[in-house]
């Protein structure tokens, strides 16, 4: 723990200036509040003893230097809750960009075993609850301490006895905010979790709003959604029932200090060993005592909630991407497209079973290659070994002749286009999606890459042409629409190397016939991967390879593998 916070002050440093200025007015405005029962007690025990005139006087006198006080205590707290706030929001905004750019480097395998939901809740309700952590903790343990050490110093001065009457109950309160700190921590924690759990469940329900309503399963998902929200709601009774302990037994030591003090002094007043005057000064700083202590304890509630989440934000920046760049890498340069496999196997983190098994394979520059097999034979996995989405487990892969670990990401990725069957298209618009591919692409560019994938015309066709609003995916594009702007956006990306996974496998006959024109024209001079799930779509490629759970069992032309009745003959007469 004693780490973590080290780090967690360290967010304080761009802004030491604001934070002192913070803490400077904190302690101003805390030394103000002590400031105002010492008059009183000025006031009841002196100016009531002189003179008419003069008491007048002095009364007006401290009436303006208290005036003062309070314009001054009001800039302070106007800079406390303003400024302070402001680098608050600040704090957080570093945080939330250094989580963001932390996910950008995560590989696919870790998304693989994540929710969106649960990770957007690390980014979202636990930074904002650090951020009021870092902005209000501080100054209010300053506040408060100044405030008790303060007002123990007056109250010693005008009474022993009352002080030891104060004082005689902190030890039993402290002891007991201590163990139901530790209780509430846990507490805090779990509601974290449960949190996340339900942001992962609504982010899940409303992206897949249109499954839900095509199968008329609202109140299947309704009761899906109470399972995780009754699960939430026992967090949360869990953590208040500690909670309600904590304040309650707070409120009540505070209500058991005033009224030991009470009955102390009045005891005290009975016996001529207090005056009435020190005696009010006292109960007017007893409740200034008492004050202090209500804000620790929000500061623990505060404490626990920011915590919890600053370790759930810790826990993230500590999975180091297990795909980076190898110290030296170098940018992979002028890019002919020659890719070679050499004893390549493959598995996941979470199985045993190996997904590739010793693929060795050559694939010359420019060339048409398709890959063909069962569903689970490891194409798709395959192609996703050149970008390096996941690391190979056993031997090697390069592009013209460098092993695609010893170049760095960027330029291996930026070399590799990628047209896939399920298309993501960003919120945004037309132009905003095609230029994805080239963000420094010029208005030009974007209509020749689209004229290129065959866009162009039912785009100039939209509301508002380029910059029509596709809404979320592009849920206001058909799926032919889709994938033309996702060609486009890697016509516009240029790349010596393509990818091709089952690209048309989901589309019409027309719409099939319209991509495949644009796929083929993108293809022309590069080297090209394409999964096939219509077999019927690659005969023309330059060579077939038929990928199974024993590796490459054939390879070949698609009439020297028909003329060999093997595995692709059967697949082909299956699919035909």
């Amino acid at each position: 723990m004693k780490e973590n916070l080290k780090k967690l002050t360290g967010y304080y440093k761009p802004y030491m200036g604001v934070f002192l200025l913070d803490m400077f007015f904190a302690f101003l405005a805390s030394i103000i509040s002590l400031v105002i029962p010492l008059a009183v007690r000025y006031i009841t025990s002196e100016v009531l003893n002189m003179g008419t005139d003069e008491a007048l006087s002095r009364i007006i006198f401290i009436g303006a230097v208290l005036a003062v006080l309070a314009l001054v205590q009001f800039a302070s707290n106007y800079y406390i809750t303003y400024v302070g706030h402001v680098m608050g929001a600040r704090i957080e905004y570093d945080m939330r960009a250094e989580i963001f750019a932390h996910y950008q480097k995560l590989s696919f395998s870790f998304y693989d075993d994540q929710k969106v939901g649960k990770l957007m809740s690390r980014i979202t309700s636990d930074l904002f609850d650090i951020s009021e952590l870092l902005h209000h903790g501080p100054e209010n343990i300053a506040i408060s301490l100044i405030k008790i050490v303060g007002a123990f110093i007056v109250l010693s001065r005008i009474s022993g006895y009352l002080t030891v009457a104060a004082f005689i109950l902190l030890p039993f309160m402290f002891i007991y905010a201590f163990v139901l700190n530790k209780k509430m921590k846990r507490a805090f924690k779990e509601n974290r979790v449960k949190i996340a759990e339900i942001n992962s469940q609504i982010e899940d329900n409303l992206s897949g709003i249109r499954v839900v309503k095509s199968f008329a399963n609202e109140e299947i998902e309704k009761e899906k959604f109470k399972t995780g929200n009754d699960g939430f709601l026992k967090a949360k009774r869990n953590s208040y029932l500690f909670m309600g302990f904590f304040h309650s037994g707070m409120t009540a030591f505070t209500m058991f200090i005033n009224v030991t003090v009470i009955m102390t002094g009045g005891i005290l007043m009975t016996k001529g060993l207090v005056k009435m005057a020190d005696f009010v000064a006292f109960l007017l700083y007893i409740n200034i005592f008492t004050d202090p202590i209500r804000t620790l304890i929000d500061f623990t509630e505060q404490f626990q909630n920011g915590y919890s989440g600053y370790e759930r934000f810790l826990e993230i920046l500590a999975i180091e991407p297990d795909i980076q760049d190898r110290p030296g890498a170098q940018p992979l340069k002028d890019v002919k497209g020659d890719i070679v496999f050499d004893d390549v196997s493959f598995k996941y983190n979470d199985t045993a079973h190996r997904v590739l098994k010793h693929i060795s394979l050559n694939i010359p520059a420019g060339s048409y290659v398709a890959l063909v097999g069962s569903s689970g034979g490891g194409k798709t996995t395959l192609c996703s070994l050149i970008p390096r989405f996941y690391e190979v487990t056993k031997g090697s892969i390069s592009i013209d002749g460098k092993d695609i670990r010893d170049v760095t990401l960027k330029s291996l990725r930026n070399n590799i286009g990628i047209v896939q069957q399920d298309v993501y298209l960003f919120a945004g618009t037309v132009y905003d999606n095609i230029r994805y591919g080239k963000p420094d692409a010029t208005r030009e560019e974007v209509t020749e890459a689209a004229k290129l994938a065959n866009a162009h015309d039912f785009i100039m066709g939209l509301p508002n042409g380029y910059d029509t609003d596709i809404g979320q995916r592009g849920i206001k594009l058909s799926g032919g629409q889709k994938q033309r702007l996702s060609i486009a956006r890697v016509f516009l990306k240029n790349p010596p190397i393509l990818i091709f996974d089952e690209a048309t496998s989901a589309l019409d006959n027309e719409s099939e016939n319209i991509v495949k024109e644009s796929l083929e024209r993108l293809a022309a001079g590069r080297t090209t991967l394409v999964i096939a799930h219509r077999l019927s779509t690659i005969r023309n490629a330059e060579r077939i390879l038929v990928l199974t759970e024993n590796g490459i069992e054939e390879s070949g032309t698609h009439d020297e593998l028909m003329a060999k009745n093997g595995v692709y003959a059967q697949l082909y007469k299956w699919t035909k």
